[in-house]
């Protein structure tokens, strides 16, 4: 019960990753508010997880939309103590066939809402004045670049640099923002990379997400909850003197 009476909004929590936290968060005791664009998935992921648990429809790209959920919810819960920024969306193509349509939509749903987010929770946060956590989701993509996901890695390496330049802004108001760095993490979404990379290398659908892996040095591909433990950490008084920093959580594949 390490969030007990703490309120989260986590973004894109309709499913995956997103949805993993809300019911972790929930077991230690928060009440938590799924913002999604999918209101009708979002819903019914806030019934299965039972009375704790409402939903809202958000979409991260419209900075008016984002105040105005913000402020609806700070108010009806009585304070945002947590945010988790974990709606995130993935294309890729070698820098040779890059749109400006794939640039855009990633760039405004990895980062852009993400920042605005960040903005109007902090705000919030600030006029009540107890502080709270925010926990954004990063990726080893920003570690690094990858010969065929330039624009995603771009936005992973731009939400480290943003978790670094926001935390060490708000930490005066008592305010801890970190981030959290997947690596390959299995699920519904795979389907689509896997496409993306049977598409652009060649391969036999199913070969790149075995590969990977395999190539990972703790033995397989990580889930949703070997993420779990992190995000509690990073939203509990445990984690008060942790400022500005991003944590790998990816079985090995990357070493800071």
């Amino acid at each position: 019960m390490r969030l007990e009476n703490k309120t989260a909004l986590i973004t894109g929590a309709a499913r995956g990753i997103g949805r993993h936290f809300a019911a972790a968060y929930i077991r230690e005791g928060a009440k938590v508010v799924i913002a999604d664009i999918d209101i009708a998935r979002a819903e019914k992921t806030a019934e299965e997880l039972g009375p704790a648990c409402s939903a809202v429809k958000l979409n991260v790209t419209d900075v008016a939309e984002i105040e105005r959920v913000v402020a609806d919810v700070d108010a009806r819960t009585g304070g945002i103590d947590i945010l988790v920024n974990n709606a995130a969306v993935f294309d890729m193509a070698p820098v040779t066939d890059v749109t400006e349509a794939s640039f855009d939509r990633l760039f405004d749903i990895n980062l852009k809402g993400p920042v605005f987010m960040m903005k109007a929770v902090a705000n919030a946060m600030i006029a009540r004045g107890r502080g709270g956590k925010i926990v954004n989701m990063a990726s080893q993509a920003g570690r690094r670049g990858e010969a065929l996901v330039l624009v995603y890695c771009a936005t992973k390496a731009a939400m480290i640099s943003a978790t670094q330049s926001a935390g060490l802004a708000l930490i005066k108001h008592g305010i801890n923002v970190n981030a959290i760095a997947p690596g390959v993490v299995d699920g519904e979404h795979w389907d689509e990379v896997d496409a993306h990379f049977a598409k652009w290398e060649n391969r036999p659908k199913g070969e790149k997400r075995r590969l990977v892996g395999e190539s990972v040095p703790f033995g397989r591909m990580g889930t949703a909850d070997d993420l779990v433990g992190m995000a509690i950490f990073l939203a509990t008084k445990e984690a008060d003197y942790i400022v500005a920093q991003t944590y790998n959580v990816d079985g090995g594949n990357w070493m800071s």
